[in-house]
């Protein structure tokens, strides 16, 4: 009987003949070099797989998951990918993508001890101290859930434009964009918080701005 471990070998091997056949160059050209136009940083959920909820192929997206699509300074793993992805890659666009039904999210919301999980918890915690009063606002306990994680995308966004890096290059080249988006597990569509930077950052720009230069981080779509 053919285990499920055996099966992922098998699908590869169909992958790669429907790739050769369509294209037998393909994996030759894939292995030249990669030109992705999106950053990509999502929840390590399994249902929330960047490139088939965007539809994009090999090469077209970088990719950074990891338990509820937090963006921590002091995390080397996703300050490195972003630093990566900004000055060697190049991408026009950095995406933090939430998704609904979010188990780090909603262990977030839990009154209890979760261990090791408990520091990395506590970056969604400091959102919803954030916003405490709007989330409190809403007594339906699964809109406030959706809510916060919005508000956690949202802030994710915000910390990935604190980084030097993504200002620096903006200045020169007023890319990369920042967008934030939320999957929704129920419909399988994407949305666009299309989150306002110039709003939200107006009156707190001064204190991470670590270039000197007036700007703000505008939505293009190119």
């Amino acid at each position: 009987m053919t285990s499920s471990y055996d099966h992922i070998f098998e699908n590869n091997k169909k992958w790669v003949e429907s790739k050769i056949a369509d294209n037998p160059k393909f994996f030759e050209e894939l292995a030249k070099t990669q030109n992705p136009e999106y950053l990509y940083i999502g929840c390590s959920d399994s249902r929330a797989t960047a490139e088939e909820l965007m539809g994009a192929k090999p090469g077209e997206v970088f990719v950074h998951r990891n338990i509820a699509n937090v963006v921590n300074t002091l995390d080397m793993s996703s300050t490195a990918v972003i630093q990566y992805a900004v000055e060697h890659l190049k991408v026009n666009h950095i995406v933090v993508c939430g998704h609904y039904n979010c188990g780090g999210v909603k262990a977030a919301m839990t009154s209890q001890d979760l261990g090791l999980l408990n520091p990395w918890l506590r970056n969604i915690r400091d959102v919803y101290r954030l916003h405490q009063e709007e989330l409190d606002s809403i007594e339906d306990e699964g809109k406030r859930y959706d809510k916060l994680v919005e508000l956690n995308v949202q802030e994710q966004c915000i910390n990935v434009i604190k980084m030097a890096c993504v200002q620096e290059r903006y200045i020169l080249e007023e890319y990369p964009v920042v967008h934030g988006w939320v999957f929704n597990l129920r419909s399988g569509k994407i949305i666009d918080l299309k989150i306002n930077f110039e709003e939200i950052l107006k009156d707190i720009q001064k204190i991470y701005n670590l270039t000197g230069s007036d700007w703000v981080m505008s939505r293009k779509t190119k």
